[in-house]
């Protein structure tokens, strides 16, 4: 397995990817309004939800571009509050624990202030769904949106609506037809281990479509299921990293799914390098971009802790 980084402007490095090269893109960008990286060229410090919003969708007509006709988007992303002060949102809570609300690390950025024209202090902004919308516009299938719930999420302090614990994953593809693998990632069924009864929960098994034609089937388990939309991950902090890493098993369904062995899995906001260390140990290959170079740096001692026996991590 071959892993390799390109280290700069993700809008620049990209255009050296070829066309229909990558199988399979799981990423989380920086979400918008949150932290100040202090890096020339960061994305998620657009003056407004409009620009990023426009930002995005470059980057992903990008990512669309180098995608195979087969091949799947995942895209992760978190909302945030129109703010009245830098360091908190509106309603006084403390934009505490960064991206996906897990612990700081040795790298983290400043707190941004999100106070946007047109809307009002305490409003939601919408981000995921408008960059869903958007994406859509440009030719994106959007398939689904996958809920994203944290039983550990970020404590907060407000008091006039519910603490936020969920993020929402969506999966994207470049066409209507598209690599699917449902059986990579089925789930124990709620009557796992029980025989026969009815056909609750067995909607698209052999059985169920049998039995419903009138043919009759003989009694069995049925031991899993589709996997659902909403997907209960921890948040986990990664020593070492910035604050904004990505759950291993948030990235590990989508892989499996929409890769198989030996394809090219791609993450164009490499980060601490999650995508790139789960894909390596499912056996598929990496390319990734990352702007800052500390984060690559990280990204790299991750992947080759992880994969000792991988040769070596591609800086370019």
């Amino acid at each position: 397995m071959k892993a390799t980084i390109l280290v700069g402007d993700v809008l620049t490095r990209i255009k050296e990817i070829p066309d229909q090269t990558v199988q399979c893109v799981v990423t989380s960008p920086p979400y918008w309004g949150l932290r100040d990286y202090g890096h020339d060229g960061q994305l998620g410090l657009e003056p407004t939800p409009e620009a990023y919003v426009e930002n995005m969708v470059a980057v992903f007509r990008e990512v669309r571009r180098i995608l195979k006709d087969d091949g799947v988007l995942w895209l992760n992303l978190g909302d945030s509050y129109a703010g009245s002060g830098k360091g908190r949102n509106a309603d006084g809570t403390h934009q505490e624990g960064g991206k996906q609300g897990t612990s700081r690390g040795t790298i983290e950025g400043k707190l941004h202030k999100t106070t946007v024209e047109n809307l009002k202090p305490k409003d939601l902004v919408g981000i995921p769904w408008r960059v869903a919308f958007a994406l859509q516009t440009d030719g994106w299938w959007l398939r689904q949106d996958i809920i994203w719930h944290k039983p550990n999420p970020m404590p907060e302090s407000v008091t006039d609506r519910c603490t936020k614990a969920h993020e929402y994953l969506f999966m994207l593809t470049k066409n209507n037809r598209y690599y699917f693998n449902n059986q990579a990632i089925t789930e124990t069924a709620s009557n796992a281990g029980k025989t026969g009864g009815s056909f609750a929960g067995r909607q698209g098994t052999a059985s169920y479509q049998a039995q419903s034609e009138g043919l009759g089937s003989p009694a069995k388990n049925y031991e899993t299921r589709n996997k659902r939309s909403v997907w209960t991950i921890n948040t986990k902090p990664f020593k070492g990293a910035h604050f904004a890493v990505m759950p291993e098993a948030l990235c590990e369904p989508p892989i499996l799914a929409t890769s198989k062995e030996n394809d090219l899995v791609f993450d164009p906001f490499t980060g601490s390098g999650t995508v790139a260390t789960v894909a390596l140990r499912h056996n598929r290959n990496y390319l990734g971009i990352e702007l800052n170079p500390d984060y690559t740096q990280i990204a790299v001692d991750r992947i080759n802790n992880d994969q000792p026996m991988l040769n070596e991590t591609e800086i370019a």
